[in-house]
């Protein structure tokens, strides 16, 4: 797709372009890293978008009334782990299926968040007294956008999280089979609460990136296709839904198949409701392909055991 795009469309391979391309899928990728830990582990998180979109906004008002910058944004990083430890508390002691319990969180974070922390408006801007804060978005370190820097570094950081320490081997092994990680003595409930904690912190710094790069944070992101966004990432890159397999190198590439897929569109100037018609059936038949690849029956649900 890439050597297409650049034969046949004009201004593609321009540098300006290809740094507008990773910028414009960077925060996208860290919100993808956030999903692969939660999918890995044989979940979903619908919350993820409103998550950061509430957390981030209310850091920007406490700020813009007051609030030391650093207080603001402890505050507002404390609201989005609370609201995904919630998340894993259903999940993981009351049971309740991971598609359900995020959707409906995410409905609560952002009814919660319009009518108590940010009333009044559906845009909160960027205060003056952010400070050195708003340079994570705007700033540039020999010539390269800092979103894209920070995106790196945040694969590098999940890579180590997932390969080397135990926690990270363990999601593994509850996605891959929950039962056989019980018996084997893995604390199974934590870590499925762990890793919804993990998708909260990163939301939250998904959104001061965004917020920073565009001076705003839109809370009407919440009702857009954004989280189905960061699904089509996960799915097309190859983290399987069934959970236990995938790694960061997955999210690379999808990130970077829809950053290229989503500029060449609009080099073409295709509509934005058409192009919204193009990743979703795209998300369909990635959604597909996995289900014959790594299909959840009782034969692939043993696959654990000895």
């Amino acid at each position: 797709m890439f050597i297409l795009f650049s034969l046949f469309l004009d201004n593609f391979l321009a540098a300006d372009n290809i740094f507008a391309l990773l910028r414009s899928v960077a925060v996208l990728g860290i919100l993808g890293l956030g999903m692969l830990i939660v999918v890995l582990g044989r979940g979903i998180d619908l919350s993820l978008v409103a998550n950061m979109a509430i957390s981030v906004a209310w850091t920007l008002q406490l700020v813009g009334t007051g609030t030391p910058l650093g207080w603001a944004i402890a505050i507002g990083l404390g609201f989005a782990l609370v609201m995904s430890l919630v998340s894993g508390l259903l999940i993981a002691y009351a049971e309740i299926p991971p598609l359900f319990a995020t959707l409906a969180m995410g409905t609560f974070v952002y009814g919660f968040g319009r009518a108590h922390l940010i009333t009044g408006t559906d845009v909160v801007y960027l205060p003056a007294e952010f400070g050195w804060a708003s340079h994570i978005g705007q700033g540039r370190l020999y010539g390269v956008p800092v979103p894209v820097i920070l995106a790196i570094a945040f694969a590098a950081v999940v890579y180590l999280f997932l390969k080397y320490t135990k926690p990270g081997q363990q999601i593994y092994a509850v996605g891959d089979n929950m039962a056989a990680a019980r018996i084997t003595g893995i604390p199974v409930r934590p870590i499925l609460v762990l890793q919804y904690a993990i998708g909260g912190i990163v939301a939250f710094a998904a959104g001061l990136i965004t917020a920073t790069a565009v001076q705003s944070m839109n809370t009407r992101i919440v009702n857009s296709n954004m989280i189905y966004d960061v699904i089509l990432i996960v799915v097309l890159g190859g983290v399987s839904l069934s959970g236990g397999r995938g790694n960061v190198r997955n999210v690379i590439v999808g990130t970077l198949l829809i950053g290229v897929l989503v500029n060449g569109m609009t080099i073409m100037d295709i509509q934005y409701t058409l192009q919204n018609v193009i990743k979703s059936l795209i998300l369909l038949a990635a959604i597909v392909a996995d289900s014959f690849i790594n299909p959840r029956d009782e034969q692939t649900g043993q696959q654990g055991d000895i």
